[in-house]
């Protein structure tokens, strides 16, 4: 709902439009991205679990179960690739209950409240590891 869903608080750039944008932040820094949407907290499982031995990083952006979901928290330690956590919007400055990630103590870094730029600079990150 990229797009759709609350734009003064998310922009008007959709899910494709931010992936095409992640596509080109990646051939520009040489680097090559795939980039993922489910609503199914069992089919990002699914999806991590396959990144094992495959992927240098995870560039991730949980939405709510960032602040629900041990399970992808657990698959994203199993794989033991760097993760870097991405919300469009500042958390910190929502809900209480958003105050609280399972992925940002894992995380090499957190990057909240940037817009859609945050996963440029999340990118721009990987280089520099």
């Amino acid at each position: 709902m990229l797009g759709v869903r609350e734009p003064e608080m998310y922009g008007a750039t959709t899910l494709d439009d931010l992936n095409a944008l992640c596509k080109g932040w990646a051939k520009d820094l040489c680097i090559a991205v795939d980039c993922y949407q489910s609503n199914a907290e069992g089919a990002i499982v699914d999806k991590i679990q396959t990144l094992h031995d495959n992927t240098d990083a995870i560039i991730i952006n949980a939405g709510a179960y960032s602040h629900t979901s041990v399970a992808i928290r657990d698959a994203l330690l199993s794989v033991a690739i760097p993760v870097y956590e991405v919300h469009i919007s500042n958390i910190y400055a929502r809900d209480n209950f958003r105050h609280h990630s399972y992925i940002s103590d894992i995380a090499v870094g957190v990057l909240c409240g940037f817009g859609v730029q945050g996963y440029k600079y999340a990118l721009q990150q990987l280089t520099h590891t």
